[in-house]
């Protein structure tokens, strides 16, 4: 029996997503075939559409890189599932971005640190180390705009809400232990740490005291 695209896969329920991710590493001709249904298709299958291809971009983005622009657009998508997967999958692209790409979307793909949405800023921190690992001469600049996190504003069922404020900054926290040794002013960085010590969230108090202790600040 002839095996079934991945597009009929994926219109199925339960379906294996890892084995399918093996299957367009081994076929990456089906990779356009995903593309393309990712632009026309029903929202519902949309997200496995994305989330095969999000996959494939950790394991092997060249093979995803020449859709680059695809994932550029879908930063301003609606709906924010799609819009938190490709913020991922651009950050993934980063490793291979000979053409430089992502220097000509940094501030678009910065921007949302600022709010309304806490889940999507807090996705683009999440990124920044895989993004700062791949392209050192962006750290300072990344470092910038993480920053920007301390004076947000967000939003929750229409209301601002500094909580959401205090669990992105202990996101931010994270993301700078992870590429800290790169940044070059570190004593703004340790300053923002230090300011977090007085958080109103015990787990961002926490995280800041473990980074504190790490660093011997």
């Amino acid at each position: 029996m002839a095996e079934r695209s991945v597009l009929e896969q994926l219109s199925r329920k339960g379906v294996d997503l890892a084995g399918i991710v093996d299957q367009v590493i081994d076929k990456p001709k089906e990779i356009t075939e995903l593309i393309e249904a990712l632009k026309v298709g029903k929202r519902a299958v949309k997200f496995s559409y994305e989330k095969v291809l999000r996959m494939v971009s950790e394991r092997r983005p060249e093979l995803i890189y020449p859709y680059f622009d695809v994932f550029a657009e879908l930063l301003d998508c609606d709906n924010s599932f799609l819009k938190w997967g490709a913020i991922m999958t651009v950050a993934n692209l980063t490793a291979v971005d000979s053409e430089n790409k992502f220097e000509a979307i940094f501030r678009k793909y910065y921007a949302p640190i600022k709010g309304p949405a806490m889940v999507t800023a807090a996705n683009i921190i999440g990124s920044s180390a895989r993004i700062a690992q791949a392209k050192p001469d962006l750290t300072q600049r990344i470092t910038h705009e993480i920053l920007k996190v301390e004076k947000a504003e967000y939003v929750n069922k229409g209301v601002p809400s500094p909580e959401c404020r205090n669990v992105t900054i202990g996101q931010a926290i994270v993301a700078f232990d992870q590429f800290f040794d790169q940044i070059d002013d570190k004593t703004k960085v340790i300053k923002f740490v230090k300011r977090q010590l007085k958080n109103t969230r015990k787990p961002v108090v926490k995280k800041a005291e473990r980074f504190l202790l790490k660093y011997k600040a």
